[in-house]
């Protein structure tokens, strides 16, 4: 019988980037070997760019740290975290 594995997606939303980015970015250099993709998006516009921003992470790694990268990124101010996990052989 194989093993299930999961298969994490997490969504940061982030307000206040200028402010509340370096104590993120604090957080995926700690769990850096296990994200496998990593992708922020943010309105832009030739005058302004936008306050807030999107990350979306994919995670390769046991439950456990996931969890713990979650927690981190939860007590930083100005994130909101929400969370998908897929299950596959």
């Amino acid at each position: 019988m194989s093993k299930k594995t999961s298969h994490n997606i997490i969504g940061v939303h982030i307000t206040n980037r200028v402010r509340n980015v370096p104590a993120v970015q604090a957080v995926l250099t700690e769990y850096g070997c296990v994200i496998k993709t990593r992708l922020g998006l943010h309105d832009v516009a030739e005058d302004r760019c936008s306050p807030n921003g999107l990350l979306l992470v994919e995670m390769v790694c046991e439950k456990e740290k996931v969890d713990g990268f979650v927690k981190s990124l939860k007590a930083v101010e100005g994130v909101d975290v929400q969370q998908m996990t897929f299950m596959h052989d």
